[in-house]
């Protein structure tokens, strides 16, 4: 059931695709735009790491600001090495000195396997060079997403790494202790 305002079948009702849509959407906003006068540095020094997932709404829920971070997104909000590509670069680049991971209840990646892999191997005739990362412990993933930032020796500052759980429910995070089992 989708709860979005906005159905693919708007689009084609008027005509184009969803991109013309939101091509249409970024016209109207650049005609109200000012520019901001800030450069990429976050005002907060703060990295967040997510899943794409479209029910979290992160600026919303942490209360942030245009500016105030830097936003780092994928399934699951796994820490990969693309991940600690981007952190590196918030860090060393930009000025960032904390990171927040934030996971969410009934993940897609909960009900996936690396099979997902396989399958598209049979498919297309490649393997992807990417793990799925799937997990069946939302925390467990948590406190592994932890300890792959803490241990990254590309990080400058991993003193205050914090994970959380958001309940897609409630709205409400859920803070996980690294060192619980």
């Amino acid at each position: 059931m989708s709860t979005s305002a906005h159905s693919p079948a708007d689009a084609i009702r008027t005509g184009g695709t969803v991109t013309d849509r939101l091509v249409e959407a970024n016209e109207r906003y650049a005609s109200r735009f000012t520019d901001p006068g800030m450069d990429a540095r976050p005002v907060l020094r703060v990295a967040v790491v997510a899943c794409m997932d479209a029910r979290l709404d992160l600026h919303a829920a942490l209360g942030l600001e245009l500016g105030d971070c830097h936003t780092i997104r994928n399934a699951g909000g796994v820490v990969t090495d693309d991940v600690i590509r981007s952190l590196t670069i918030s860090q060393r680049a930009l000025g960032t000195r904390s990171v927040m991971l934030v996971h969410h209840t009934t993940c897609g990646l909960e009900s996936l396997t690396e099979d997902f892999r396989h399958e598209l191997e049979d498919e297309v005739g490649q393997r992807p060079a990417w793990a799925v990362e799937a997990f069946r412990d939302v925390d467990q993933d948590v406190r592994q997403s932890m300890q792959r930032v803490r241990t990254s020796p590309f990080l400058l500052h991993s003193d205050d790494v914090r994970g959380f759980v958001f309940d897609v429910k409630t709205g409400l995070l859920r803070e996980i202790d690294p060192a619980a089992e």
